[in-house]
């Protein structure tokens, strides 16, 4: 996996990794930051589903970039997050840059409170239309309160 650190900017799914693109041989990631521990290919690799995902190396906004070496459609976004640790109300905002284009498209937003220990995961399955796809920028606020939480992703996955 080819990855590149950036400048932070200011229920019943199925993940099946049969149906999802080999971001390894497809994309390469930029990210805003990671913990050592916790990288960020472990919530984008295929084989990486056991693991505990992506953990930011610091509280705050964090930027997750998938970079396509080609243009490419995508028609289903999977996300999973979890939080075992401290209430929040997380916000993320998926974008994407479409070939020839030059400013990143919202594609959608969505907020989620997580509650320990009752509700501790969000799984979010998107059907979309992304055709010439040249990048896609998922932005998350781990808490829009303004508390000291850090991001995380479980799982990215696109098909």
């Amino acid at each position: 996996m080819r990855k590149t650190t950036i400048n932070p900017v200011s229920q019943n799914n199925s993940s099946s990794n049969l149906d999802f693109l080999d971001l390894e041989q497809l994309a390469q990631v930029e990210i805003s930051s990671e913990c050592s521990e916790h990288p960020v290919e472990s919530a984008l690799l295929l084989n990486e589903d056991s693991g505990a995902g992506w953990r930011a190396a610091s509280p705050g906004e964090q930027t997750i970039r998938v970079v396509f070496d080609q243009p490419c459609a995508i028609e289903r976004i999977f996300l999973e997050f979890d939080e075992q640790q401290q209430s929040r109300t997380q916000e993320f905002v998926l974008l994407g840059l479409i070939d020839n284009e030059s400013a990143y498209r919202e594609i959608l937003r969505q907020q989620y409170h997580f509650s320990p220990p009752n509700t501790t995961q969000e799984i979010e399955h998107y059907e979309v239309k992304l055709n010439r796809l040249k990048a896609l920028e998922l932005r998350i606020i781990p808490d829009i309160g303004g508390g000291d939480a850090c991001a995380t992703l479980k799982k990215l996955r696109l098909g």
